[in-house]
């Protein structure tokens, strides 16, 4: 699902992992005493089954009513680091995506029940897509009276221009499933068509708008998970006569139930209502409460001694992408009261150490890396039982075609490093000594496992130089081809539930450009040919068999990434804030539903 912090993770998706700001000796943490009653792979196991498609009826609003909504009043939200992203054609990660669902609306959106299941649904279309042609064309009808934040009618021509905008060179950090599925495979797209600015269109037998309401896409293959990838927040309509091009990335206009009214970089950002949504249009979002006030630099600790407090503007609080932290984790587990104010979920994310092939190019030496990776240490930093589990697999629990078998770096029986089997490996190669430079990010969490990480390759014989970077803008540094770092984490997880929105992104050569999801630069002629065999195959389960054999492969062959640890969310909320359920498919609270009690 992004990145994590949804990249599809949101991963992308790809979200702000949570954790600790003090980490006890070999990353026990404060959790010890405290039972695990966190969710389990079985738990994750339900939410890579397929997602339902609705019809008319199901994308109809007004939203059903939350139980016990009161309307009026504003929410806090602590937020640890600044949105790096506010264009929606740059939104990959999941802090990104949390907003959106609050002031961007896109063709189709999910809607969830308290099970988790999903069904996508129309949001600014009528249904969740008409198909034809075998699945290669796609058509969506534009609903009544929308409107963006200034009163402007929202037609076709400004679907198309969210669209053609995706295409020009400014828009790098965003998904590109829909580019690539309209004009070419790998960065190509980006020759078919240079975007809006130099005053042509997509051609009509590609994107076709035949008048004000209707939007046609046309596409060589079949795409029968179109209407899932239209609900990421990277396809949330630009209003054509609006769009300040690279200045929307600081001031964009709203289309849902709020709007950005204030925004100070880095400090804070407020969100008051829309008046121009009409709740006739849309058959999930709530308008409650009457803002936002997202107050930004509050680390995960900061943010859970407030809330677990639960004093003042406290009750009123809640986090959007922070986490419970690993030093307060018994103190809330303990406290029954505290509990009943919290959700928890088993995330689609996993946490990998990145190499770059670029520069590590001997696999002796990566897999070195790889068994000496303490695991377990890095997860327990990032909130405790709660936060994670080791990960054996490039694959999620939430991905189809997981194999918790496949084990090819022994994580089952040595889930904290195999220290003396890296070392052989090390030795074997000749790489005492040998200079690498790992990045990560200047967040209390990522600076713990900074230190356990690099103390563990030490231990093996490698000099590592630390290099710390801005967290507010950690993708967009290691996402550059030329990054000058060797090894650097990144959270990955599937957009929906397929292998396809986890190994093309990450691992397909014919992607790699700056902004790309290739973190590692992997450019193998094998695994390039299997994507693109596997993306024609039409079976599900053959799909899913070929995608899991896929990702073994990429593992134990090439080992272009790590995997560490996957992701569990456990969030606290102040004692007013009401409606709070854990979404499946933000990995975090569905803010959708919140208002106030009082």
């Amino acid at each position: 699902m992004s990145i994590f912090r949804n990249r599809t993770a949101t991963a992308a998706i790809v979200a702000v992992a949570a954790g600790a700001l003090t980490l006890t000796a070999c990353g026990g943490g404060s959790d010890s005493s405290a039972k695990d009653n966190s969710k389990s792979k079985e738990d994750a196991k339900s939410q890579s089954k397929p997602v339902q498609i609705g019809d008319a009826k199901a994308s109809t609003g007004p939203a059903p009513a939350v139980t016990g909504a009161q309307t009026g009043g504003t929410v806090t939200v602590y937020q640890e680091a600044d949105f790096s992203h506010l264009d929606p054609g740059q939104i990959y990660v999941s802090d990104g995506k949390l907003l959106s669902r609050l002031i961007f609306r896109g063709l189709t959106q999910y809607s969830e029940d308290d099970n988790g299941n999903l069904t996508v649904v129309g949001d600014l279309a009528t249904d969740a897509g008409q198909v034809s042609d075998g699945g290669k064309t796609w058509t969506y009808t534009l609903k009544d009276n929308l409107k963006d934040e200034n009163g402007n009618p929202i037609n076709a021509a400004d679907i198309r221009h969210t669209v053609e905008r995706l295409y020009a060179s400014y828009i790098t950090d965003g998904p590109t499933y829909l580019q690539q599925w309209l004009s070419g495979a790998g960065t190509t797209y980006r020759d078919a068509y240079a975007g809006p600015d130099k005053g042509k269109h997509l051609p009509d037998s590609v994107l076709e708008t035949p008048d004000a309401k209707t939007v046609v896409f046309h596409f060589k293959d079949a795409q029968p998970d179109l209407p899932q990838m239209l609900t990421m927040p990277g396809y949330s309509v630009v209003p054509e006569e609006t769009d300040t091009k690279e200045k929307y990335d600081t001031d964009p206009v709203s289309t849902g139930p709020y709007k950005i009214s204030d925004f100070k970089p880095g400090k804070s950002m407020t969100l008051v209502k829309n008046p121009q949504w009409d709740a006739k249009s849309d058959s999930v979002r709530h308008q409650y409460v009457d803002g936002f006030a997202i107050e930004m630099n509050h680390d995960d600790e900061d943010q859970t001694k407030t809330l677990l407090a639960d004093q003042g503007e406290a009750k009123n609080a809640m986090m959007f992408t922070g986490q419970v932290a690993t030093t307060q984790l018994q103190n809330v587990v303990g406290d029954k009261t505290a509990m009943a104010r919290t959700i928890d979920g088993y995330a689609p994310y996993v946490w990998q150490l990145n190499f770059n092939l670029d520069r590590v190019k001997d696999k002796k030496l990566r897999d070195a890396i790889t068994l000496a990776l303490p695991s377990t240490s890095v997860f327990k930093a990032d909130g405790g039982a709660y936060g994670g589990e080791v990960a054996n697999s490039l694959i999620s629990p939430t991905t189809p075609g997981y194999d918790e078998s496949f084990d090819p770096f022994n994580r089952e029986a040595k889930p904290n490093g195999d220290i003396e089997a890296a070392k052989k490996l090390i030795k074997e190669g000749g790489f005492e000594g040998k200079k690498l430079v790992y990045a990560y990010g200047n967040t209390p969490v990522r600076q713990q496992q900074a230190v356990l990480i690099a103390t563990a390759l030490e231990k093996i014989g490698l000099d590592i130089q630390k290099k710390e970077i801005d967290s507010a803008t950690w993708y967009e540094q290691v996402g550059k081809v030329k990054n000058g770092y060797d090894l650097y984490m990144t959270g990955w997880g599937q957009d929906w539930p397929s292998a396809s929105t986890v190994i093309p992104p990450s691992y397909d050569g014919t992607q790699i450009q700056d902004g790309s999801a290739n973190y590692a630069h992997i450019n193998d002629e094998h695994v390039n040919s299997e994507i693109k065999r596997i993306l024609k195959i039409t079976d599900t389960t053959e799909a899913t068999k070929a995608w899991a054999e896929l990702s073994e492969y990429i593992s134990t062959e090439i080992n272009p990434a790590a995997p560490i640890y996957y992701t569990k969310v456990f969030q606290i909320f102040g004692s007013n804030i009401g409606g709070i359920r854990y979404s499946s498919d933000s990995s975090y609270v569905d803010v959708t539903r919140i208002f106030l009690k009082k």
